[in-house]
């Protein structure tokens, strides 16, 4: 095994400003506004709620209204780059810094979803197949892991390790919608890597929603 670091950063970018990336594991979900992202020799422009994988390297230019994008990249450690998006009228944040332990190779997928829970809506008490790094969109979502209660607003940004037990919720009065992106066994491509820890939550109804834009192979 060896030490990655799943890293996120908050990318403000204004109308047609442009910066460059180095060749890293990454997803760019554009939360609002619009933006073009070309890497290895392909682009496109991706509407607010959609989200582009590239390991080269990569470009991000601001759409009409410019870009609020979350961006998720796997690294290894230590970290080579600091991993700021430069450029003119570009503002970028690290938000969130989570440590791995991976097997060297090409056995894993990153995946980027999006999660919508109404108002009350439960994910109950359940494990995932591998670790990630969520970030609330909208509303606000609790979040119950290792005996200690996390209140989750928007913009915060959240880890999960996968093993850890983790019970989460929507409050009454407000849903909990959120963009996730997980390091997951190549064998989950296209599959759920929910598993319930008390079998009585399996069949009951389930609130959530998923929504799938990116489940690409990596090697790292």
């Amino acid at each position: 095994m060896a030490k990655y670091v799943l890293r996120l950063f908050d990318d403000r970018i204004g109308v047609k400003a442009q910066g460059s990336l180095p060749a890293e594991n990454r997803i760019i979900f554009i939360a609002d506004g619009s933006a073009t992202v070309s890497a290895g020799g392909g682009a496109a422009t991706l509407a607010a709620n959609s989200a582009f994988f590239s390991a080269a390297e990569t470009t991000v230019t601001g759409g009409a209204e410019g870009a609020y994008v979350l961006r998720y990249e796997l690294v290894s450690v230590p970290e080579t780059e600091h991993g700021m998006l430069t450029g003119e009228n570009i503002f970028s944040e690290l938000l969130l810094n989570a440590s791995m332990e991976l097997e060297p190779g090409d056995g894993y997928l990153m995946r980027c979803d999006r999660v919508d829970l109404p108002p009350g809506g439960i994910a109950y008490t359940h494990t995932h197949q591998g670790g990630g790094i969520r970030c609330l969109l909208r509303g606000e979502f609790h979040v119950q892991t290792q005996g200690k209660e996390h209140v989750i607003n928007p913009g915060e940004p959240w880890f999960e390790a996968g093993p850890d037990p983790v019970l989460a919720w929507a409050p009454d009065h407000k849903p909990g919608h959120f963009s996730r992106v997980m390091i997951l066994p190549r064998a989950l491509k296209g599959k759920s890597s929910i598993s319930y820890v008390n079998a009585e939550d399996a069949g009951k109804p389930k609130l959530q929603r998923y929504t799938i834009f990116a489940d690409e192979f990596i090697a790292i």
